[in-house]
């Protein structure tokens, strides 16, 4: 018996691969998970989207109700998430099963409702989030914000669509480089984006006031009943896309569910950092448009149909166009904002897809790697982690799921290159909030309906146990359900020749027509899937081993690492590596959520654990993670 010694934490054979959760010192603390949220939510949207919906509903006081209720649909899904994110997957530990989170988001939460046919799920989620999970119209609005703030009025195509690139490339390189400067940057930019809100609420009330910063003395009138209610749209279509436009801006409270199982304690400080971000993002997103209103004059908005909100609230206030230019550029900072933060957290939802086993070289892109800045401060710090009796991985990166993050991205980019980039930004922006903001979010609450509600109304006979106590009962879900149902039939409503969602470049029906046929690319994949299966004459058996723990304080379980068997096996044969059973120190484990098991074990040996399997087998031992060959 040899043994291959496997360097750092980058195990990769076969058809195993073994992926690990960071570490205590490197895991995600409440400030971070705030500013997950808050980076994502906080981009180009609130800047822009206010006089959208302004024009969309016609009133200052109803796009203001619909501010409002945007913020308690967006706290309603957050309930959702939150359900399912710290209530499964489960695993049996002790005896009785026990909720360990884990990365991925709606892909987990859609998994588990959907179990039968294997794979359908993971096709028509996981499909979908690889095409349209980025934000490829953001970088497009990225640069033609740059280029506004140059002063280029009309800028050309192809310069927009090279600073769209630069922009994907450098958070790309930035997260392959470090996921700790990440994550830092990711902060900072949150900070930033605070910054911004707060000098717009000062300046909204100092001018509310009657001070005069260079924009002469501004009094507007957009408060009076008569005015704020004395107008409004007379098509449903209106109204439908101006709560929609609403509902991109607040959307961002799932980014810390793509990344949950790297949360530090996240049964007890997750929900609480959630809670948080939601009503900060709530509470400044209504003072802000408070500001707006203090500042720019109703009409105003409705006459210039084609300058954001932003640019006129610092033109007005000081006077002059150069302000102007200057909030143009700091909208096109906090969008690059948006684009690190979406591709930190999509990478690892991508990475969740590929150990699925639906995509070809799955275990490649389903491998986290050690990132050159934790290797090179190794080096310089000379740390030795075979000095401890359990050695600290290196913090790793999804190497593969950012390629694979930036090659959907440039995709997208080049299906779109040939319109004008406001069509362009139009059609990817809405397709993106179509499809993962309202089909997924209906997807993901009415199957969390399904779940609470659906053995006492005799659909199935599976238990649904909580995994925390969320208030309001099954109202959120009831509710985030309802209205994403509307927006999805009410997007074909084509809109009045005088509603400013009237487009001549481009039919309205097209992006809902695209949006609800996204499911079948899924249903596609996985017809495939099995045609090659049959082809082989064999089949795709995916296991997945979680080697969990107490946390430090012993207070609940978290995950520390995991191995994932991807075997193609004929089907008389049992299934993967094992039982997929969750295993911890000092238990023996079979059975679980995972394969079909075939007579493969766990066994605990003096200091060390070891799982043989048909293939090969995995043992740590004090010197780390080894491969029996």
């Amino acid at each position: 018996m040899s043994y291959d010694p496997v360097p750092g934490v980058d195990t990769h054979y076969d058809h195993h691969t073994q992926t690990y959760a960071p570490s205590r010192r490197q895991k995600i603390r409440s400030f971070t998970v705030i500013c997950l949220v808050i980076n994502r939510t906080i981009g180009h949207g609130i800047f822009v989207t206010p006089s959208r919906i302004i024009q969309g509903t016609g009133s200052v006081g109803i796009s203001l109700i619909f501010w409002v209720l945007g913020g308690v649909f967006a706290f309603c899904g957050m309930q959702v998430w939150l359900e399912f994110g710290l209530s499964i997957p489960r695993h049996p530990v002790e005896g009785i099963t026990q909720n360990v989170p884990r990365s991925g988001g709606e892909k987990n939460y859609l998994e588990h409702v959907l179990r039968n046919p294997k794979f359908l799920a993971t096709c028509m989620y996981g499909i979908v989030f690889i095409i349209l999970g980025n934000l490829s119209g953001n970088a497009i609005a990225f640069g033609s914000y740059i280029m506004a703030a140059a002063g280029y009025e009309d800028p050309d195509r192809g310069a927009v669509l090279g600073l769209a690139v630069a922009a994907l490339s450098a958070a790309v390189v930035l997260h392959v480089c470090s996921r700790r400067g990440g994550i830092m940057i990711n902060n900072i930019f949150a900070v930033y984006k605070i910054l911004i809100f707060l000098i717009i609420i000062v300046l909204g009330f100092t001018i509310r006031g009657g001070r005069d910063l260079g924009g002469g003395n501004i009094h507007t009138t957009n408060f009076d009943t008569k005015v704020s209610f004395g107008s409004y749209a007379k098509d449903v279509s209106s109204y439908s896309n101006s709560f929609l436009y609403v509902l991109y801006a607040y959307s961002g409270f799932e980014q810390p569910f793509y990344v949950l199982s790297e949360v530090d304690r996240p049964k007890k400080n997750f929900p609480k950092a959630m809670y948080g971000a939601m009503a900060l993002t709530f509470v400044l997103f209504i003072l802000v448009n408070f500001s707006y209103l203090s500042v720019v004059q109703f009409e105003d908005i409705l006459s210039n149909p084609s300058t954001d909100i932003a640019t006129l609230f610092f033109e007005r206030v000081f006077g002059t166009e150069t302000a102007g230019r200057v909030m143009a550029g700091a909208i096109a900072l906090s969008i690059l904002g948006n684009i690190v933060v979406m591709t930190f957290t999509a990478s690892r939802v991508k990475q969740e897809i590929a150990k699925e086993g639906i995509l070809p070289w799955s275990l490649v892109f389903a491998t986290g790697r050690t990132t050159p800045d934790a290797w090179l401060r190794q080096k310089w710090q000379k740390r030795r982690a075979a000095k401890k009796n359990r050695p600290e991985p290196l913090e790793q990166a999804p190497m593969a799921g950012l390629a694979l993050h930036y090659v959907s991205s440039l995709f997208l980019l080049a299906v779109t290159a040939m319109l004008e980039p406001t069509v362009s930004y139009f059609v990817l922006v809405s397709l993106y909030s179509y499809v993962m903001v309202v089909l997924m979010g209906f997807l993901t609450s009415t199957g969390l309906l399904y779940m609470k509600l659906g053995k006492s109304l005799g659909l199935h006979n599976r238990e649904w146990v909580k995994g925390i106590n969320t208030p309001f009962g099954p109202f959120p879900a009831i509710f985030y359900s309802l209205v994403c149902g509307f927006l999805l039939i009410t997007a074909f409503l084509r809109p009045s020749p005088t509603s400013p969602f009237a487009r001549t470049d481009i039919r309205w029906f097209i992006v809902p027509a695209i949006g609800l046929s996204t499911p079948l690319w899924g249903v596609l994949w996985w017809l495939g899937l099995h045609a090659v299966m049959k082809q082989r004459g064999l089949k795709l058996v995916v296991t997945r081993f979680p080697y969990c723990e107490k946390d430090d304080e012993g207070a609940e379980w978290v995950m520390k690492h995991e191995i994932v068997d991807h075997s193609w096996r004929a089907e008389h044969e049992g299934g993967g590596m094992g039982g997929g059973g969750l295993i911890r120190e000092g238990e023996f484990g079979e059975g679980g959520d995972g394969g079909s098991g075939s007579g493969d074990m766990w066994q605990r040996g003096k200091n060390s654990y070891e799982m043989r399997a048909t293939e090969g087998a995995f043992v740590r031992g004090n010197e780390g993670y080894f491969r029996d060959t």
